[in-house]
């Protein structure tokens, strides 16, 4: 059962903040190692403040040392009423920047307020310049991970990671995204007109449709999640991928199936060709603002498969 921080001994307080300085140190430790490759100034920041909290610790065993000998007793945060449940963000491939300056930022103010909420508790007067010592020391670290490393980072820097995390996002997310929703856009083309010119009946085409969607969006997460473990390629975890390509192939197929939910025929089908184009100038538009293709290109290499996709639907379906 957690005990409560005012009935802590001077000794187990000691021990509590050894236990808290390692765990900072190697949660930085972690940190500056998922960051190392893409954001490199972040990192060696990371790596300096890890350097400094294992100088908290050692000063604070050579402290506990000389009042209470070699053994140091377990007492770690979740052993302590009113510390918060860390989620373990270092352990997060990709590490964004973002999660960890805001998980620093966190870490320090905990830290200074447990430095703060001690040095009443203690009475030995070296123990407790110690403690204000090192709760000055969180107070500067706490200054530094809200602007974390405005000095050291340039905006060059900035830009520098900035573009590397956009770059993770179009690996990650719009890459397979956007094959997803091609796929489904353009593939479920054929079969939903074949069906709706060969019975005329809005029902049968939005059963077809709705099944090739599905089916498309299962096939598709399978493929992709297969592909790789994106351990070489940077292209992140394979079930996400999987996921984001799945669920943008169905949803490509079903939104030009749902206007045949309309009992009208007519009406249905003019209304699927209008939601086909805009899935088309939705998919230029991506390729355009991700992929950095030229936008009359983009649309006119989405059109012309479409348009072709298009016609042997309605030739198959009128034969």
């Amino acid at each position: 059962m957690a005990r409560k921080f005012k009935d802590l001994t001077e000794r187990e307080i000691l021990a509590l903040a050894i236990a808290l300085e390692e765990e900072d140190s190697r949660v930085y430790a972690d940190f500056a190692d998922g960051m190392r490759e893409t954001y490199p100034a972040t990192a060696k920041l990371f790596e300096e403040m890890r350097e400094e909290e294992s100088d908290h610790r050692a000063q604070l065993i050579e402290t506990f040392r000389s009042r209470f000998g070699e053994h140091i007793p377990l007492v770690r945060r979740e052993d302590v009423k009113g510390f918060v449940q860390r989620r373990p963000l270092w352990l997060a491939r990709p590490l964004k920047i973002s999660d960890a300056r805001k998980q620093a930022e966190i870490m320090e103010l905990e830290t200074r307020q447990f430095y703060q909420k001690a040095i009443p508790q203690v009475t030995d007067a070296r123990t407790r310049k110690l403690l204000g010592d090192l709760e000055e020391a969180e107070r500067k670290h706490q200054v530094a991970a809200e602007a974390l490393g405005e000095e050291i980072i340039t905006q060059d820097v900035k830009k520098t990671e900035e573009e590397a995390q956009r770059r993770l996002f179009v690996l990650q997310i719009v890459q397979p995204g956007l094959a997803g929703l091609m796929d489904g856009s353009v593939s479920t083309l054929a079969p939903v007109f074949a069906a709706a010119f060969a019975t005329h009946s809005s029902k049968d085409a939005f059963l077809v449709g709705l099944a090739a969607s599905i089916g498309a969006g299962i096939s598709m997460a399978f493929a992709e999640a297969l592909s790789d473990d994106g351990s070489l390629t940077g292209r992140g975890r394979p079930v996400l991928r999987g996921a984001v390509t799945g669920l943008m192939t169905a949803a490509g197929g079903i939104g030009h199936t749902l206007p045949f939910l309309l009992s009208n025929f007519h009406a249905a089908f003019v209304a699927a060709v209008i939601v086909v184009a805009f899935e088309l100038a939705v998919i230029a538009w991506i390729r355009n603002r991700y992929m950095d293709t030229p936008l009359l290109s983009a649309a006119f290499q989405v059109v012309v498969g479409g348009v072709l996709v298009f016609i042997a639907g309605i030739w198959i379906g009128s034969a």
